[in-house]
């Protein structure tokens, strides 16, 4: 971390980055050759020489002469024109335009950028760029140009950032050349009143940063964190800027030694690479002078190796680990599994020989290009497929009628995008975008078709359904992270496999819980339209004031009318459970609630081998033919029939109660207890019943408890025609959306 540059907007030297892209262009000289006014037609004017440099270094086949026409229509256009520094003002544009150039832009995107402020500034119309350049250049011009004012008054902000992200999604090129031109006027911002400085510096920490992030466009990013950080903490800055410069000071660089040392196992290894030390910028320094106190020679940089193939970057790795001592847990994967930004890296750490930890970065060059410059590396998105000149990497693809297809748009624009669509205002958009773009860390999830979601970290289940289905994740029921059963609340980590349970039903309600786990805008948004489109019902206190009920009949539950609230319904006889005479009984017995045999409307009948004994099928188990039984003697000269598995026989063998013999008789009918977990959905007990209606079973009385975290529990007793159709009931259960278990009724054991 080296050379330091004076720059007026800041209290302090600046990063390094800020040095080299100064030490590319001096404003003051191409101020003076642009009022030179322009050069011959047949040649390029010495002013712009330093873009056709850079950009030939990127795209040496590229037609420079709609970038000769450009500036002289920009040059003429802004003459006499000045920028509050005392600049000319067409400096401003070739600066843009030469950073553009740097990164790789393609012809189209540095000929917008000389003219993006002309419409705004001067007399030049879009008509006319459109007639002279071309409607894809007009069209930037014209995204750019509404994106000008987006400072301006904080009442102004919502709707201005929701149009920049329109923008951005028609053309990613629009955000390249507003983040070009934010990086220059933050260069220069040291001639504006400080508290506009905080203010502009605040938007661009809050908003430009984390858009750059997600295009992954670093070099621009990097900077402008470095400069916003001078702005709002210059005491901070100003430490961290003295931590460099003594560092810079030592006579030892472990970074240096270490570099030396991965070149020599390479060259070992016969692995042709490049073996650079990429020190950190300023704000970099800061967090990890934050997170580890007292920092080393080795946590001023990292060093990066660049190879020629993906398969040298593992190479790479493999002898790094062979050779040298790894840190294990630093190792990340970016290549298998790319950012959310496009980018791609092997990230891992060697420790040096007195204990100091070296991070290394292994990617090939297209990687780093497209690490350094994201989106602006990948060259014209809209190019055909037989159009490759300027973007030999990217792959292309043209749409249907015309159609522009933008084959770089990051996922997260597209669901950006998709929710700004949705939110009901601008006030909502703002304040949701504001939160998406706070989350700095993005987590990558697994679907089980093949396919990931990209999340930010601290999503859940929620988050994911509406990530993969959109409003259609009204419908879902529940999850499976990494093969078990999960809450939609569950929150999700990196490498995460989801599987998300889905209802048939279009009509689907959400939970108004799921906001209270929802974390990205596209949930939180979704959730939020269905509630303000649909009235909340009634609670048991507004019924019980207007003198309504809230209970739910057996009719009810079998049409699926029943209110979202804890209910029982019941048949005209009783329950199948009798309250147990506990008086002289133990434990178990007690568990065993039974129901006479002979009260039973068309049960099953249970032979005992006592004559004149009463039988009754125990509650707990609740035993119909065929399963295997037995029996025990009760008070009353009663016989309770039990399943042998059930809990309650085990308990009374261990208190030495003898077991009676007892038979299936008639099994033309039965009656049985059932249990059915599921997850909460509407209409799920109207889809239930008629499921279990469909299979001869008439439902004597049901109980469903209140939700718990997404699940619920229901309890069925129900009749059956014949103790055969069980198997098939339970089958038909399982197979309603959101039920996800179906089991007879048994008493857990003490």
């Amino acid at each position: 971390m080296s050379a330091e540059a004076t720059n007026p907007a800041t209290p302090g030297p600046v990063a390094g980055a800020a040095a080299r892209w100064r030490a590319r262009i001096d404003l003051r000289r191409l101020g003076r050759a642009a009022l030179l006014g322009p050069a011959a037609r047949d040649r390029l004017p010495d002013a712009i020489g330093h873009v056709a440099e850079a950009h030939r270094a990127h795209h040496p086949d590229a037609d420079l002469e709609p970038l000769r026409r450009a500036w002289v229509l920009a040059e003429s256009s802004h003459r006499g024109q000045m920028r509050k520094s005392g600049e000319p003002y067409i400096t401003h544009p070739l600066a843009v335009t030469l950073i553009l150039a740097e990164l790789g832009a393609e012809t189209t995107t540095l000929t917008a950028s000389l003219l993006h402020d002309t419409v705004e500034d001067t007399e030049v119309t879009l008509d006319q760029v459109g007639k002279e350049f071309g409607a894809e250049v007009r069209f930037l011009v014209d995204g750019v140009t509404k994106l000008e004012k987006v400072d301006y008054g904080a009442a102004a902000e919502p709707e201005t950032f929701r149009k920049m992200l329109v923008a951005t999604g028609n053309d990613v090129r629009v955000m390249s050349i507003k983040l070009a031109d934010r990086l220059h006027n933050m260069r220069t911002l040291g001639v504006m009143r400080p508290e506009k400085q905080a203010r502009i510096a605040k938007v661009t920490r809050d908003v430009l940063i984390p858009l750059a992030e997600r295009l992954g466009v670093q070099a621009l990013k990097t900077e402008l964190e470095d400069l916003v950080f001078a702005i709002l903490h210059p005491e901070e800055y100003e430490h961290t800027r003295e931590l460099i410069v003594d560092n810079a000071s030592r006579a030892d660089d472990p970074l240096a030694e270490i570099a030396a040392e991965v070149r020599s196992v390479l060259r070992e290894a016969g692995i042709p690479a490049e073996v650079v030390i990429r020190p950190r910028h300023f704000v970099s320094v800061h967090r990890v002078a934050r997170k580890r106190g007292r920092l080393r020679g080795a946590d001023f940089g990292r060093l990066l190796v660049l190879v020629g193939e993906d398969a040298d970057c593992y190479g790479v790795l493999g002898e790094l680990h062979t050779c040298m001592t790894p840190v294990v847990s630093e190792f990340k994967d970016f290549i298998a599994v790319p950012k959310f930004n496009l980018y791609q890296s092997l990230h891992t750490a060697v420790a040096s020989g007195d204990g100091q930890v070296v991070e290394v970065l292994i990617r090939t060059h297209q990687m780093h290009k497209v690490a350094e410059a994201g989106v602006v590396a990948l060259g014209n998105p809209y190019a055909s497929p037989a159009d490759t000149s300027e973007a030999p990497s990217v792959a292309t693809g043209a749409g249907a009628d015309e159609e522009r297809v933008d084959p770089t748009r990051p996922g997260w624009l597209s669901r950006l995008l998709d929710w700004q669509a949705a939110a009901p205002d601008a006030d909502t958009f703002w304040s949701t975008l504001r939160e998406d773009l706070a989350q700095d860390r993005e987590i990558t999830v697994f679907r089980p078709d093949g396919g990931t979601l990209g999340l930010p970290e601290g999503a859940t289940c929620v988050d994911a359904a509406y990530a993969q289905y959109g409003e259609d994740a009204h419908a879902c029921l529940g999850a499976r992270v990494n093969g078990r059963l999960a809450t939609l609340s569950t929150v999700l980590r990196d490498g995460d496999t989801v599987q998300l349970l889905m209802g048939q039903d279009p009509a689907a309600e959400p939970s108004k819980e799921w906001l209270e786990h929802a974390h990205t805008p596209a949930a939180r948004i979704a959730i939020q339209r269905w509630i303000a489109t649909h009235p909340t019902p009634e609670t048991p206190e507004e019924i019980a004031e207007r003198g309504g009920t809230a209970g739910a009949t057996t009719e009810d539950v079998q049409a699926g009318r029943g209110d979202a609230n804890p209910f029982r319904v019941s048949a005209a006889e009783p329950p199948v459970a009798d309250t147990p005479d506990s008086v002289g009984r133990s434990t178990a017995e007690s568990q065993a609630s039974d129901t006479p045999a002979a009260d039973r409307t068309g049960a099953a009948v249970a032979l005992v081998d006592q004559p004149g004994a009463t039988v009754r099928l125990a509650g707990c188990c609740t035993p119909v033919p065929p399963d295997e039984i037995t029996g025990f003697a009760v008070r009353g000269g009663v016989v309770t029939v039990h399943r042998v598995e059930c809990a309650a026989v085990a308990q009374m063998k261990s208190v030495g109660r003898a077991e009676v013999g007892v038979s299936w008789g008639d099994t033309a009918g039965c009656r049985v207890t059932l249990f059915a977990e599921s997850f909460g959905r509407p209409h799920l007990l109207a889809d239930l019943t008629e499921a279990m209606a469909g299979e001869g079973a008439e439902i004597v009385s049901a109980t469903v408890e209140p939700p718990s975290q997404q699940r619920v529990r229901h309890t069925y007793t129900v009749q059956l025609p014949d103790a055969a159709r069980l198997p098939s009931l339970m089958r038909a259960m399982r197979n309603v959306a959101g039920v996800y278990d179906v089991s007879r009724a048994q008493t857990p054991g003490a």
